[in-house]
């Protein structure tokens, strides 16, 4: 529940005051932040988080502009732009963040909070990625977007736990999920798409029990590449710097119960595990820095923010 702006020549993080209150238990917290694409003059930050409240708690995004000044951080004009409602209870939030490349729309994922018939429910913004304009409203285009509600804001359904959501420098969106036992996913987010869940898995009920593999169902959409026994991935990043240049245009996915870096390569439709970085700890997110260099972050103590380079 709480934010640190982090010098990128290392030092002490500085916390950030102003936040709202967030439920922060098991897999619920401060979820996604992602500077708005006028960072420069707006000084706006967007960010996700599960907000507590009567029935339960819920995802929320919300904006606002972010201030340092003699060190301290200060979020100002917090707005909560964006609720899925109504509350309830359950972990799997996800609640990553892209904006569109012409950074004029966001796409925000949302998980099924362990109620996995939400997912192909379409009134309910369980199981899907939103997409809004950047005042949280439907974003115009959507494949409902004269439907109203829920239906007006969805661009995918069919998702169990998205923690990867990020546009390729193709600018096709692409999204990664945790499975259940079995089954994790890296998908290519195409408008309108059902990708399965609950129906459709590569991956078994914790208790054993079998669910149909994707094949048997062709209305829903087969992931590029998935993962069996489970890496748990986390953190999504495509590589466009200059310290590597061998991973121009691959993904790079955090593994949270592998403790690895994967550098995921993609043609056309089709993606493959090129390389497996192992790690010292649970990676939960990963950025690209403007010099080319590789941040990843963990999850569990000592719960480091790591800076890669080439040796």
């Amino acid at each position: 529940g709480k934010m640190f702006l982090v010098d990128h020549k290392g030092g002490e993080p500085v916390e950030v005051s102003g936040l709202p209150k967030v439920e922060h238990a098991g897999q619920n917290g401060l979820l996604d932040v992602a500077l708005a694409p006028d960072f420069a003059e707006s000084g706006f930050i967007y960010f996700s988080y599960v907000e507590p409240g009567d029935g339960g708690s819920s995802l929320a995004l919300a904006r606002a502009t972010l201030t340092e000044q003699q060190g301290k951080g200060r979020l100002d004009g917090l707005e909560a732009i964006w609720r899925q409602m109504p509350k309830g209870k359950g972990g799997h939030p996800s609640g990553i963040i892209a904006f569109a490349p012409d950074g004029k729309s966001l796409f925000v994922s949302s998980g099924e909070r362990m109620r996995p018939k939400t997912a192909q429910d379409p009134d309910l913004a369980l199981g899907k990625v939103l997409h809004l304009t950047l005042d949280g409203k439907p974003a115009p285009g959507n494949p409902e977007a004269n439907a109203g509600g829920v239906r007006a804001e969805t661009w995918s359904t069919g998702h169990r736990n998205p923690y990867g959501l990020a546009f390729a420098p193709d600018g096709r969106l692409w999204l990664h999920e945790m499975g259940p036992k079995g089954g994790d996913e890296l998908n290519l987010v195409e408008p309108g798409a059902n990708y399965g869940w609950p129906v459709v898995s590569y991956g078994d009920n914790y208790n054993g029990t079998p669910i149909p593999r994707p094949p048997t169902r062709p209305e829903f959409r087969e992931p590029a590449l998935y993962w069996t026994p489970v890496i748990a991935p986390a953190g999504l990043a495509f590589y466009e710097g200059d310290l590597f240049p061998a991973w121009k245009g691959s993904a790079l996915i955090g593994g949270l119960k592998t403790q690895t870096l994967s550098r995921v390569t993609i043609t056309g439709n089709a993606a493959h595990e090129d390389e497996r970085f192992a790690m010292e700890g649970r990676i939960r997110d990963v950025a690209v820095a403007p010099d080319g260099a590789v941040w990843v972050i963990e999850d569990q103590s000592p719960g480091r923010l790591l800076r890669l380079s080439p040796r």
